[in-house]
């Protein structure tokens, strides 16, 4: 080195590179250090700007740029000039290499700088100066040309006519400085203000993304990553803004977020993923003639051959694999170039550690080699640093592109399958398809490079261990092979439990969503005991499950730390018995490569349970997408089959729910063996055709068998206008969650005059005056703020809005009263849709005697069609009201029509708020102390505290036992060098001291230390036996703290969850209506799963990173103490970085998962609403839907990726500066004579894993934060939600007293005495059955009008009350006070004289009994549906079944013990309100209160119903709330609600024949 030097500068090789000569600085000096090195330095970085793509739009030209390119290039060509009369007259001005280096690099230089800026100046950069750091760093030359012309100068040669070569050097230098000059002037030039730049940003983007479908740029909104240059890309300089953005708490909405970089946006990714299917897919058309003409995927129903099974074939040929990796496969395999050099590189640190060491321990080398070493160090972990980064930021960019195309063709899928086939999944499965499966798909795009970079780094550690050790390597490898089938062991145990606890936690989360279904079912029954009790039965076992995969995770987690101490000592020990002498040198590469040698072992199983995992998902994905499609054309016929113009047309069809080949198989369930034929059906187009039938006869099969949704297995089917789709509206009615009006128009242009039309028909107008933002109002998840009338009226808005030719009506009428159904009757079916065909099913025969035909269906076949007149007396069983005078009704006027309120659950929605749903709260900022404190308390503090105390004695003691090692070395190589070091007599000169640790250390006197006696034996043995019992204690600590961790994380996921449900089950009705399930769901599914296992497990990583850092820092300042003046600067540094990103990493995690929940909310009500979709034509639109939605998503995900990495290169760059900061203090102290390299060789061994540990231990509390995002939401769900009162006799005392009650209290002094508990009642009150209703006032929320307005009325024992009135009369209401699901606001309500406000809430409904309006059923046999507690005998059950005329569909379904499905699938509508009917006539309550349970029952089964509930219930008090007044005509009395008032209660008959009575006016707009 010397010489080469030497021979450049012509000088001595002594002192190769003088600094200072003759009283200047020395000229090679300053051509080599200030003229060479910044000229590289900005070529360099010039040449990172020279990928910057071009701007569109034209660019108005800044006079600044043109100065400055054209300087750059000036100054290039007077660089080369400058090497002429240098290489002429050589002997003249120094030596001619040198000139003709430094003249060169500079040419060259500014070559690259100006065109760079050319390239700069064609992108966006243009209206601003461009890059700061180029303009500075063009200034870096700028020192050495002014020496140089000083030097001139002073020398006298400039201008001398002696020197011609001289002077014309000087004539060029001078021009160099003055176009430097003129650089320095273009850069100050005034640019464009802000407001332009973002405007020509603007234009860039709108050129960038014009040929983008669908996806809108909206203003000054960056794109990601394009049009940055490579330095930028290396250093991500382009997330600056955001990170700022981020900081400064600006981030709050998804737009804020860049847009993706054009690779990366969904409609690509999905254009290219799909046009690479169809090449696949016809690829196999080719090899098999018979396949279909479009791919699964694609075809919607645009052509599909005939034959269903060689459509099958085709669908089976296409794998979802091998279309991703043909879209994907080559960028994705080309990364594993970058990971392999980025893993050499790795290796450069110990091989370079080594060889330092040895240079500190030789004291012969010369000096250029340590210099060398360490320059090698910062190179090598400084590109492997650039690598790995850039690395990881692309696979990132495979990840989405891969999950962007799985999530769309899922959902393509869902939109396109037939919905038989369907059913093997049910709606959670195929959410899960989306959600876990995907992720684990993604996933697989980190564990593929690992799966063949791990093995390919074992085995060069290995080589490098046998190149330091010799054989003894293999006792370590022997020991490290050893644990790998103990590991597979624990992995597989540790994977069997967590597939248990996956299958329990499925339960008990399905067990949640029923209980939030049915929440007001289960309240009315006060049935909370017993599903909590069957909630914490599962999470027991779900707990059980957890803690054997925690205590087998913890032995995982001690062999993984204890095995580098156990395999080093190994090798250590095999290494001295062979005989050989261990050196620091030796020791401690082999230390750093052991280390390396430990994580591909460890990972290695992770890897491929992971590769398994994934291909677990693979299939499942691609069992879902070899399901078969809907194939329109095989199933409808092109033309009509009897040439007639009938817009609908059925022939000897037969259709089934379920496919042929399964029918068999299946266990019989109601709807799988339904089968339906028609022999001839014609439907001519514009009549009105009714379906009449019992209950589960097949009427909505029918409609189904006619939209294509049945298996047809034979026949045909023809239907007029199939393009246009059908106006559809189901039985139970599918609403979005959006606007009403959203919900109408459903897609299409908003027409005002169509719109207000459809609403007036579908008497909407009423319920849109009163919601608190008209049409605008949001309702819940499928509707939940609606009632059920509204509901159903919304979704025959939605198809009337469509104006489609045919419609297709599954009893709109049965949930709306009276006078509505007669309007829906008038003027939207035999109104506004009078001209189109309607297919009308429904049990309201009175309204089908305008029917041009009728249809009777029984058990899947038509029976009987004909007139009206015909068929109605076969289904009409009710009383008839024909004598009385019709005109009269018609004239009547409809006062009542003002005042319609809503239904109950409409009055959820607050008049000041549009949206009930409050959006769910996004916490801003740090995650507070509180839930830290939370977290802390549920672990328990004592458990806490021993936790971070064991954790704090294992790193001591790992620390600990590498001092010793290199105490240990020190000795030796002190022994060895007693010459040098030890008997130095003289004292040390100050300046030693300084770099002495031992200076620092200790005293001076403490070097004269006596000469070691030599190492024999005994030394050894001594050095090995406490370095093996520190290596144990260091091992017990482990477990210890292992085991102890486990412990403490699973009793806080129990205490949680138990306060938790504790809380939710206690929670008021008004919570549950105002909160979307999911939302609630979230809590007790995905919070909780962090809780109870991702939470503990970031949670152990960051404790072990924290400590770790600590450890690491104690030993480098020990053995280096100068080291501190680098790490203070660079600790502040690593402070404000962490801060910075942990700030904005946070916002866009939050706001990650805030568009995430859109996605899967959108795709399960796509789900449950596939039918509607379909049917008018809109999958297209709701494609689209998902997209943006993803697409938001996908932005925020990539954000928050790349936070990351700009992080992790920032990091990356604190650990470089670390390792070479320690390199050159050693190699100083070296030079100095007194680096004791064992300590040296122990600080960089802990330095070069700095990098690691800084990252992880941001990444990892930044983790940690984010799962302590759960306990937060948990803890706000444990503490804020408003409960129900728990028997506290405060409330009692309180109404007491308001109610001017307080002589109770002075007669029962013991009541005040009790504290805690209600009025005790009687075992067997209500005895009697009396209700009073006392001035009752209650009002949904506080601000909303009262619902009920002071209702007194008094029902007498055994009397049968029914109770009638408009919708949003208060009728409900009554029930929900009468059950305390809401409380009265003043009044009372007295049962048997007690009020019910005195007695506990479970007392109080245990002894009612309901049946609701909704029916709800929870998923389990039909015997703990009628009798959760398990408390009556089978025959008590079969009497019921049998007396509610179930017994023969319970029998066929296999008794009592069957399983009833999801909610109660396999029943229909009807079946399931018997099922209701019969749970009340268990109950045996005095008291039974009934609402418009008979809805979907038709005419005969009602009659049955009433016959059975009147003689069951003679003796008891029954109130009915009822829609057809024929089901109360025989009640005792009648009571009339309006406006939340009584209006009338009387007898029937009395009120029918009072003239001008509301009772009257309801009773004939009933008989229209």
């Amino acid at each position: 080195m010397e010489n080469i030097l030497a021979g450049l500068c012509g000088t001595s090789p002594e002192d190769p590179l003088p600094v200072w000569v003759h009283g200047s600085i020395g000229h090679c000096f300053n051509q080599l250090t200030l003229n060479v090195i910044p000229h590289v330095i900005l070529a360099v970085v010039s040449a990172c700007f020279l990928g910057t793509p071009r701007s569109g739009s034209r660019v108005p030209c800044r006079p600044g740029w043109g100065c400055r390119i054209t300087s750059s290039f000036i100054l290039a060509g007077l660089f080369l000039a400058d090497t002429i009369p240098a290489t002429i007259f050589q002997q003249e001005l120094g030596p001619v290499y040198l000139e003709l280096l430094a003249n060169g690099t500079g040419a060259l230089t500014w070559l690259t700088h100006g065109l760079a800026l050319l390239m700069l100046f064609r992108s966006i950069h243009s209206s601003t100066r461009g890059p700061v750091a180029l303009a500075l760093l063009a200034l870096l030359p700028l020192p050495s040309l002014i020496i140089t012309l000083v030097w001139y100068y002073q020398s006298g040669t400039a201008w001398s006519p002696a020197h011609p070569a001289a002077s014309s050097r000087f004539a060029i230098l001078c021009l160099q400085l003055a176009s430097l000059l003129v650089y320095v002037i273009a850069c100050l030039f005034p640019t464009a203000g802000r407001q332009d730049f973002l405007s020509i940003n603007h234009s860039w983007q709108d050129d960038q993304l014009v040929s983008e479908p669908g996806i809108p740029v909206p203003d000054q909104q960056r794109v990601a990553e394009d049009g940055e240059s490579w330095l930028s890309r290396f250093f991500y300089v382009w997330m600056n803004p955001l990170m700022k953005c981020g900081y400064q708490w600006k981030l709050n909405k998804p737009q804020d977020v860049y847009v993706l970089p054009r690779k990366l946006q969904a409609a690509r990714v999905c254009d290219r993923f799909y046009s690479c299917w169809q090449k696949k897919a016809a690829l196999h058309q080719v090899e098999e003639e018979t396949v279909s003409l479009t791919s699964p995927i694609i075809a919607g129903g645009d052509g599909s051959s005939d034959a269903p099974d060689s459509l099958h074939r085709a669908q089976e040929a296409v794998r979802l694999f091998s279309v991703l990796h043909a879209a994907f496969g080559l960028r994705f395999y080309s990364l594993g170039l970058l990971k392999l050099a980025g893993n050499l590189l790795g290796f450069s640190g110990p091989l370079l550690l080594n060889l330092l060491v040895n240079f500190m321990e030789s004291r012969q080398e010369p000096l250029s080699h340590g210099v060398l070493y360490a320059l090698g160090l910062f190179a090598g972990s400084f590109l492997g640093a650039l690598l790995r980064n850039q690395f990881s930021y692309e696979v990132n960019k495979v990840m989405l592109m891969v999950r962007a195309a799985v999530i769309s063709a899922i959902y393509r899928k869902a939109l396109r399958v037939s919905s038989t086939s369907l059913t093997h999944f049910t709606v959670g499965e195929i959410v899960n398809f989306m959600s876990t499966d995907t992720s684990r798909l993604v996933n697989f795009c980190l564990s593929f490079h690992e799966v063949w970079s791990l093995p390919f780094q074992f085995a060069i550690t290995l080589y490098l261990l046998y190149e330091q050790v010799g054989v003894a390597f293999l006792g370590g490898l022997a020991l490290a092979l050893l644990l790998v089938p103990i590991n597979k062991v624990i992995a597989n145990r540790i994977m069997m439990n967590n597939k248990e606890m996956l299958k329990h936690k499925d339960t008990r989360v399905k067990l949640m969503t029923e209980f939030l279904c049915g929440i007001r079912v289960i309240k009315f029954y006060a049935w909370e005991k017993h599903l909590s009790t069957r909630i914490n039965a599962c999470r027991a076992k779900e707990l059980q499950k957890l803690r054997a995969i925690k205590y087998l995770d913890a032995v995982c987690v001690y062999l993984w730390a204890a095995l580098p101490v156990v395999v080093s000592i190994a090798i250590f020990i095999t290494y001295v018995l062979l005989g050989h002498q261990l050196t620091a040198t030796k020791v401690f590469t082999a230390l750093a490569l052991v280390g390396m040698l430990i994580l591909p072992l460890n990972s290695f199983p992770w890897v491929l349970n992971g590769t398994l995992e994934a291909k677990v998902s693979l299939d499942r994905i691609q069992r879902f997408l070899e399901l078969v499609d809907q194939d329109l054309e095989a199933y409808y016929a092109l033309d009509s089959p009897s040439g007639t113009a009938a817009a609908v047309e059925m022939q000897c069809a037969a259709f089934s729910w379920a496919p042929v080949e399964e029918e068999s198989t299946r266990q019989p369930l109601s709807t799988g063996t339904l089968q339906l034929h028609v022999e001839n059906l014609s439907v001519r187009k514009g009549m009105l055709l009714g379906v009449v039938g019992k209950v589960g006869s097949g009427k909505s099969s029918l409609l189904a068998a006619i939209t294509g949704e049945l298996i047809k297995q034979g026949g045909r089917v023809y239907v007029c206008d199939l393009e246009q789709g059908f106006g559809l509206a189901t039985q139970e009615p599918w609403i979005q969650f959006t606007t009403v009006r959203e919900n109408i128009v459903f897609g299409r242009e908003y027409d005002a005059r169509l719109y207000e039309e459809v609403v007036e028909a579908c008497a909407l107008s009423e319920d849109l005056n009163i919601l608190p933002a008209g049409d605008q109002t949001e309702v819940g998840e499928n509707g939940v703020t609606l009632s059920g009338g509204q509901k159903a009226r919304i979704a025959l808005a939605r198809a009337v809005y469509q104006e489609k030719e045919l419609y297709l009506l599954d009893d709109p009428l049965a949930a709306v009263d009276a006078d509505v159904a007669n309007h829906l009757m008038q003027k939207c079916i035999l109104g506004v849709l009078k001209h189109k065909t309607r297919i009308l099913c429904t049990h309201r025969t009175e309204f089908l005697e305008k029917a041009d035909a009728l249809l009777l269906i029984d058990n899947g076949t038509i029976v009987k069609t004909g007139t009206p007149a015909d068929i109605l007396p076969l289904v009409e069983a009710f009383p008839k009201f024909k004598h009385m005078d019709k005109r009269q009704k018609d004239k009547a006027p409809d006062e009542q029509g003002q005042e319609e309120a809503i239904e109950t659950e409409a009055d959820e929605s607050t008049q000041n708020n549009y949206l009930i749903h409050k959006e769910e709260e996004k916490k801003e900022g740090a995650v507070a102390f509180q839930v830290y404190k939370a977290y802390w308390m549920a672990v328990g503090s004592c458990l806490a505290l021993s936790i971070l105390f064991s954790l704090l004695l294992m790193q001591a003691s790992r620390n600990i036992s590498d001092w010793w090692l290199s105490h240990w070395i020190s000795s030796i190589s002190q022994t060895a060098n007693t010459s040098v070091m030890v008997c130095s007599t003289s004292p040390p000169s100050p300046e030693l001291l300084l770099f002495s640790v031992v200076g620092l250390v200790s005293p001076i006197q403490a070097l004269d230390t006596t000469p070691v006696p030599s190492n024999g034996t005994l030394d050894v043995n001594f050095y090995l036996i406490v370095y093996g019992s520190i290596a144990g204690a260091n091992s017990l600590f482990t477990i210890l703290r292992a085991f102890l961790f486990a412990y403490g994380t699973i009793r806080a996921a129990t205490v949680i969850h138990n306060r938790l449900l504790q809380r939710a089950l206690k929670a008021t009705v008004t919570f549950f209506d105002t909160t979307p399930t999911g939302r609630i769901l979230n809590r007790f599914s995905s919070d909780l799963y962090c809780v109870d296992d991702s939470l503990p497990f970031i949670l152990n990583i960051f404790l072990a990173n924290m400590y770790g850092l600590l450890g690491m820092l104690v030993i480098i300042t020990y053995g280096l103490p100068w080291i501190g003046l680098v790490l203070l600067p660079l600790a502040a540094l690593y402070f404000s970085i962490q801060r910075y990103y942990r700030r904005t990493s946070r916002e866009l995690k939050r706001l990650y998962s805030v568009t995430l929940s859109p996605i899967y909310t959108h795709f399960s009500e796509t789900l449950s609403g596939l039918s509607s979709i379909r049917a008018m034509r809109a999958t297209q639109r709701f494609e689209l839907e998902n997209q943006l939605r993803l697409e938001q998503n996908q932005r925020c995900l990539f954000a928050s990726n790349t936070a990351m990495q700009w992080l992790d290169i920032r990091l990356q760059m604190i650990g470089v500066a670390v390792v070479t900061a320690i390199a050159g203090i050693a190699i100083i102290q070296h030079q100095k004579q007194l680096g004791n390299p064992g300590l040296v060789g122990l600080a960089l061994s802990y330095a070069l894993s700095v990098t690691n540990l800084l990252s992880g231990l941001i990444s990892s509390f930044t983790l940690t934060e984010t799962m302590m995002v759960s306990v937060e939401r948990t803890e706000e769900y444990t503490t804020d939600i408003p409960t129900e009162p728990q028997d506290k006799l405060v409330q009692v005392e309180a109404q007491i007293c308001s109610q001017g009650l307080a002589h109770l209290l002075a007669l029962c002094p013991a009541l005040a005495s009790w504290g805690d508990h209600r009025v005790p009642v009687a075992a067997d009150w209500p005895s009697q059955g009396l209700v009073e209703f006392q001035q009752a006032v209650l009002a949904y929320r506080a601000g909303l009008p009262n619902a009920l307005d002071g209702v007194s009325f008094t029902v007498y024992p055994g009397e049968k009350v029914g109770i009638v009135g408009r919708t949003g009369s208060g009728k409900s209401t009554l029930f929900l006070a009468l059950f305390r699901m809401l409380e009265l606001k003043s009044g009372r309500i007295l049962l048997d004289g007690v009020d019910s406000q005195l007695v506990g809430l479970e007392e109080l409904r245990s002894r009612l009994a309901i049946i609701p309006q909704d029916p709800f059923l929870f998923s389990g046999s039909i015997r703990e549906n009628l009798d959760p507690q398990g408390k009556r005998t089978d025959a008590e059950l079969h009497e019921v079944l049998e007396q509610c005329h179930l017994q023969d569909a319970v029998t066929q379904m296999g008794g009592l013990d069957s399983e009833l499905g999801e909610r109660g699938k396999s029943l229909s509508l009807g079946q399931r309100q018997l099922v209701c009917l019969a749970r009340a006539l268990l109950t045996q309550a005095k008291v039974l209160c009934i609402d418009e349970a008979t809805a979907s029952v038709d005419q005969k089964t009602d009659q049955l119903l009433q016959q059975t509930i009147r003689q069951r219930f003679a003796d008891k008090t029954v109130l009915t709330i009822a829609h057809r007044l024929n089901t109360i005509l025989d009640s005792d009395r009648v009571l009339v609600m309006q406006a939340g008032k009584v209006a009338e209660l009387d007898s029937p008959t009395r009120l029918s024949q009072k003239d001008g009575s509301l009772f009257q006016r309801l009773l004939h707009s009933g008989q229209q």
